[in-house]
């Protein structure tokens, strides 16, 4: 199958199709967390940004693994705050960070489309701050802080190995099935060439953990000279269905990231990487309740927090 070359303004790459929703979430003075925390204040919250992100879905497939990575790199970073979502006119927010730069703009255009929604029915009730579509637990407060510097040594890189990795997951109250299970969203979305360049030109040889024709496909979409907004897909086989692929991949040495293709290489992750293969019930299951997981790092409370009404600015 030929390697699908994708041209991307600016920023690349919380949901993945039928898997994950943007589910707003807010709290007054606690940090306690409950699928019903809107039942009263607003009831119709879940449909409300179900359709939002539905109509946005439609509009590009983009939308999908840009909010799933948003999401992720919006928790990794000070907790599930929506402090990534700030603008900043001195550009030295978080999203304005190095390991930022690649985030894509529909994810932050998902959630403020969300929030407009939300707004309109129920006003100054529901924060920007995200989880999963399946038992969504809500009572997030928005964050009041947003550094680009405190991105820094807080996500994954594409070159890093498991044990780095886990070291950053661990630091979450995230074990390594959930950093193998999260790492499976990387079976939709797309990836710069920068990203991987490394893999086929560094030292003048080929990463022998890539699959040699798989290589040469990457080469073929990335030239040593490759416009600078170029991007392949993350997953070459199966890259717009979020299923278990990924992980099949692996073993056949199609991993783009060094970080995925060393899942499967690593003692501690590959039992999951193989289960995940063969079974994927399996994989879903697992991601559902690491994402969960995920969406209860470093929830914000009383003063800590608010309610923003521009999910890009801060309320004063």
């Amino acid at each position: 199958r030929a390697m699908e070359r994708r041209r991307r303004g600016g920023c690349f790459c919380l949901l993945a199709v039928a898997v994950v929703v943007v589910a707003a979430a807010a709290a007054v003075g606690e940090a306690k967390l409950s699928p019903d925390h809107y039942r009263r204040t607003c009831p119709r919250v879940e449909s409300i940004v179900r359709s939002a992100v539905a109509r946005k879905v439609r509009a590009t497939f983009v939308t999908v693994p840009a909010t799933l990575r948003l999401f992720f790199h919006d928790c990794f970073v000070q907790g599930c705050d929506a402090s990534v979502m700030i603008a900043s006119s001195s550009n030295d927010a978080e999203k304005d960070a190095p390991d930022n730069q690649s985030l894509a703009g529909d994810g932050f255009d998902t959630v403020v489309r969300a929030k407009a929604a939300v707004e309109k029915a129920c006003p100054g009730v529901v924060s920007c701050s995200s989880g999963p579509s399946w038992t969504v637990e809500l009572g997030r407060l928005d964050g009041l802080v947003s550094k680009a510097g405190d991105v820094t040594g807080r996500l994954p890189g594409p070159d890093m190995q498991p044990d780095a990795i886990t070291v950053l997951f661990d630091g979450n109250g995230l074990a390594v099935h959930d950093m193998v299970a999260l790492s499976g969203a990387h079976t939709v979305g797309f990836s710069h060439c920068a990203r991987f360049a490394g893999r086929l030109y560094r030292r003048g040889a080929v990463d022998p953990s890539l699959s040699p024709s798989y290589a040469r496909q990457l080469m073929a979409a990335c030239p040593p000279d490759v416009d600078p907004t170029i991007a392949v897909d993350m997953d070459p086989v199966t890259p717009t269905v979020f299923d278990n692929k990924y992980y099949a991949n692996l073993a056949a040495g199609l991993g783009l990231f060094a970080s995925d293709q060393a899942l499967h290489d690593g003692a501690a992750s590959r039992p999951a990487v193989q289960g995940f293969a063969g079974n994927q019930t399996l994989f879903f299951e697992a991601f559902k309740e690491a994402m969960v997981k995920l969406g209860r790092v470093g929830v914000k409370s009383g003063g800590d927090g608010e309610i923003r009404r521009d999910c890009t600015t801060f309320n004063s």
